[in-house]
């Protein structure tokens, strides 16, 4: 029987659409089994915290469990390569951060590249670090401090959380773009870095918002200003670092990745009901009182905010000639 050419046609046409409809069905479809969303730091951490929240809420949405999977070391790159080298089926998500925009200058041997090797799924939240003081630092405001640091060159101490962590390379821009004599003292993490500086063995730190605001609001430490561009909710009477240090700007923005190659309607639906997490009241504060600021936006977006923050650790990294631990 011969086929008419607008038969041919037809089946032809409806021939190249599956592959579409197969697309569409898979997304539809996902997720088919439970999701882990690797953290590449230690339980209890403000990382750990944002990925629960994610997971809470798409477990929610999505009827499947997201279930939050901690994998430690290398400051934060095992659970990256794990996520890089997972099956590309949105079954493996990263929760990403500072760590993965420093690592790529820090750790130059890294078997893996995270800007080549993932894709973006979403932002989720941009999370101000705050300059905080010692109270007998005789400092009540930023312009204060330079002028004493610069009347007493090297007897400022910073307390870091360790090489190439966003608390260190904060510092090392604030060092960069100031030109001050301070004296980083390096401690085995936040923790210890909080300690110190609560007893006086520093003067300065410049700490994530999430754990600088108890010691602030209970008058431990004194804060002077945050480093983001705009005023932090958490603490909204504090200027801000570029008032005093004009183009300063540094914080620590996390999100979701996928290993490269997850379909794009994947990527797109678990962007979509994320972003529904901030719209809702409930959801948006519990990301807030976190310390950040929500992230929404396209995977896109996320995608160049990551390169931006990798291009912009990488000029510090080199300038402050920082080294691995």
């Amino acid at each position: 029987m011969t086929l008419l050419r607008r038969d041919f046609l037809h089946l032809g046409a409806g021939a190249a659409a599956l592959p579409t409809l197969s697309r569409i069905a898979r997304a539809q479809a996902y997720p088919t089994r439970p999701v882990r969303i690797i953290v590449g730091f230690p339980p209890g951490g403000p990382n750990g915290i944002l990925a629960g929240h994610v997971a809470q809420w798409l477990s929610q949405r999505l009827g499947q469990p997201f279930v939050v999977e901690t994998q430690p070391g290398r400051g934060g790159n095992i659970g990256t390569e794990m996520v890089v080298r997972a099956p590309a089926d949105g079954h493996t998500l990263l929760l990403c951060g500072p760590a993965n925009a420093i690592s790529a200058s820090l750790y130059p041997s890294l078997s893996f590249n995270f800007l080549r090797d993932m894709v973006p799924v979403a932002g989720v939240t941009r999370e101000p670090l705050v300059m905080v003081v010692h109270p007998a630092v005789p400092a009540k405001s930023l312009p204060e401090l330079i002028s004493y640091a610069n009347a007493n060159p090297g007897k400022v101490k910073i307390a870091g959380t360790g090489n190439g962590t966003a608390p260190h390379v904060t510092g090392e821009l604030f060092k960069l773009m100031t030109r001050l004599d301070l004296v980083f003292v390096q401690y085995a993490g936040g923790a210890a870095a909080l300690k110190s500086i609560i007893e006086g063995e520093a003067q300065m730190m410049f700490e994530p918002m999430s754990a600088a605001i108890e010691p602030v609001r209970t008058g431990k430490l004194r804060a002077l200003a945050v480093t983001t561009t705009t005023r932090a909710p958490g603490l909204p009477d504090l200027p801000i670092v570029a008032d005093a240090v004009p183009g300063f700007e540094a914080s620590a923005v996390t999100g979701i990745a996928a290993p490269k190659g997850t379909p794009t309607e994947i990527i797109d639906k678990l962007n979509a009901e994320i972003n529904a997490a901030y719209a809702d009241p409930a959801m948006r504060a519990r990301f807030v009182d976190t310390g950040g600021m929500v992230l929404p936006g396209t995977p896109a977006e996320f995608g160049r905010l990551m390169a931006e923050e990798t291009e912009k650790w990488g000029k510090v990294i080199r300038a402050a000639n920082i080294k691995a631990e």
